[in-house]
């Protein structure tokens, strides 16, 4: 993964930004649609980067997520 994505999920983390977190999964999920779909070209490498952003962005979301018992925080905040 590119030092910029790191950068990046690593600042929506701590600002504690669900919603762009949420986004960027999304995008990043369709981004992985169109690559496995694509035939012609060889996308292996693509595919396995944004796997492996896919795995990144949802550790932050997990970073996020309130302790059990405790009141949830509000996710578009």
């Amino acid at each position: 993964m590119s030092k910029a994505m790191e950068l990046i999920l690593a600042g929506y983390v701590k600002v504690r930004d669900r919603r762009a977190l949420v986004d960027l999964l999304a995008h990043r999920r369709k981004v992985l649609a169109q690559l496995e779909a694509v035939s012609g070209i060889n996308p292996e490498n693509a595919v396995t980067a944004i796997q492996d952003e896919l795995a990144l962005i949802e550790a932050g979301l997990e970073e996020l997520k309130a302790p059990p018992g405790s009141l949830p925080e509000n996710e578009w905040s």
